[in-house]
């Protein structure tokens, strides 16, 4: 069984949900904003409450068959269709990409969670680097081996308040 995508069907223009996003920040208090984009990824830049975050977001690639041919019977499509196809998914990625940071936004501010909970993956370190990046091998290692580094490895000792 195949699930729909948001948007999937969309006739909203990537530039249409770029300025949706920038207006959405500007609304809810982003200080600057900033996209880019290359052959295979997209990306937004926002700073709030000095926090700079970045969403970097996949795009399809131009070559995969789900463009160049049809679903049915396998046949391959035209340049021209093949473009449509595709110019649809990078439409559907800008509206997702809209909705995900619109409902962060609202959640934060209706204070389900702090601005920190809420983009934590996507902060920007002062290396340029997110915090998932810097994260996510510690906690890969941590599922695969069931084991968790313990979090004062020099200084005081947790159980007993000491120097170790």
């Amino acid at each position: 069984m195949t699930t729909a995508r948001y948007a999937q069907n969309t006739a909203v223009d990537s530039a249409t949900s770029r300025a949706e996003i920038e207006r959405t920040l500007a609304r809810y208090g982003a200080t600057s904003f900033m996209y880019g984009w290359e052959e295979s990824r997209a990306a937004i830049g926002f700073v709030v409450n000095g926090r700079q975050v970045r969403f970097v977001v996949p795009m399809p690639d131009r070559s995969e068959r789900r463009f160049t041919h049809t679903p049915a019977k396998g046949q391959p499509r035209t340049t021209e269709a093949a473009a449509k196809e595709y110019d649809q998914a990078v439409r559907q990625s800008w509206r997702a990409l809209a909705l995900v940071v619109k409902a962060k936004l609202e959640a934060v501010a209706a204070g389900i969670v702090s601005f920190d909970e809420e983009f934590f993956a996507h902060l920007v370190l002062p290396d340029g680097q997110s915090v998932f990046s810097h994260a996510n091998p510690a906690v890969q290692r941590a599922f695969e081996t069931g084991q968790v580094q313990p979090l004062l490895q020099i200084g005081q000792s947790p159980a007993h308040g000491k120097e170790s």
